[in-house]
């Protein structure tokens, strides 16, 4: 039995009592944070024991190691990566250089992620920053042009896919328009229907056939005035299943953000009531996530087939060209010279 939510632990080790947690509450996966890694062997040996613990197989690790300001490995624990911006300034003289660069640097990091037992980043960002919006997405966007943003956005996921870790498109169905960092308060967003859907919903319905997404924690007044996006059934059955067309894997965004307001148990109940298939939980407060616990169900019906069908991915082992793509990283990051085969 896999329960429909993600959890985080507090530390570099699993302690006793969180290990007796995950025994009973049995979570779909884990999420790492910087505060649970300081060595690949450590890392190794946490994301065993809390497999162990949970005793599934079908169970995620996940990771924002997206690339500039959002790494959780840096230099020397993990390798350093372009934002999401230097292959946007790419993008506007060679296009399908910039393709390339992404997707060889993607599948490149998967191996290092599935080096550490890590099979999920939650990655890329399909968010369209416009101007005057907060700077929480910023660099971390792909561009300004919805057809850019999707198109090097896939080329990330593939390379993901490629080398057996599952992307997670975020945070769906747009944060780049808000004002505010959900992280600290709630982004309210007032433009009409008809100008979201050709800008901030257009990457998302490009990538509608990805395997995984997150929620954003952002009200659209043009569909639900009075809820934000990751607890409105509205905009979850309405915009993200439906418009966009979105039919894979759906977790919150974390439900300790203080865009959320209310109990653990009411965030939990809202985001799942709307119509995500996991609640996703992040500061490894153990008080907390029993309350959780004891509001999420037992994957089943199109959740669990949405969950297996994204744990499949990460089987997947394509070959690729290891050295060329080390050469377009280096030269995404400015430190070196383009692979000689590219013009």
């Amino acid at each position: 039995m896999t329960n429909a939510f993600i959890i985080g632990v507090l530390g570099e080790t699993l302690a006793p009592d969180e290990a007796r947690f995950l025994r009973s509450a049995r979570p779909a996966g884990l999420i790492l944070f910087a505060r649970n890694c300081i060595s690949h062997d450590q890392i190794r040996r946490l994301v065993g024991d809390v497999r162990s613990a949970v005793g599934s197989d079908e169970f995620l690790v996940l990771i924002d190691q997206e690339g500039g300001r959002v790494q959780r490995l840096r230099p020397p624990l993990g390798r350093a990566l372009p934002a999401a911006d230097q292959y946007a300034q790419l993008y506007a003289g060679d296009p399908a250089g910039a393709r390339e660069a992404a997707f060889l640097a993607a599948r490149l990091l998967s191996d290092d992620l599935k080096s550490l037992g890590i099979n999920t980043d939650c990655a890329p960002v399909l968010d369209v920053p416009v101007a005057g919006a907060h700077d929480v997405i910023g660099d971390r966007a792909y561009g300004r042009e919805p057809v850019q943003v999707a198109a090097l956005a896939r080329a990330v996921a593939e390379g993901f896919m490629a080398g057996g870790v599952l992307p997670v498109i975020k945070h769906i169905p747009g944060h780049g328009r808000a004002t505010k960092d959900s992280h600290h308060e709630l982004p309210v967003v007032t433009e009409t229907h008809a100008l979201l859907t050709d800008t901030d919903f257009a990457p998302f319905k490009a990538l509608s056939d990805m395997p995984a997404a997150m929620t954003a924690h952002v009200v659209f007044t043009a569909i639900d005035a009075a809820n934000p996006a990751s607890t409105s059934r509205r905009v979850t059955q309405d915009i993200i299943r439906g418009e966009i067309g979105f039919d894979g894997l759906l977790m919150s965004d974390d439900l300790s953000m203080k865009a959320l307001s209310g109990s653990f148990a009411e965030r939990t109940k809202g985001v799942l009531a709307a119509g995500s298939d996991l609640a996703l939980h992040c500061n490894g407060v153990l008080a907390e996530m029993e309350q959780i616990a004891a509001e999420v169900p037992a994957l089943s019906g199109d959740a669990l087939r949405r969950f297996r069908a994204a744990a499949a991915v990460c089987g997947r082992n394509e070959p690729y060209d290891s050295a060329r793509a080390e050469a377009q990283l280096a030269f995404v990051l400015g430190t070196g010279r383009r692979h000689p085969e590219s013009v």
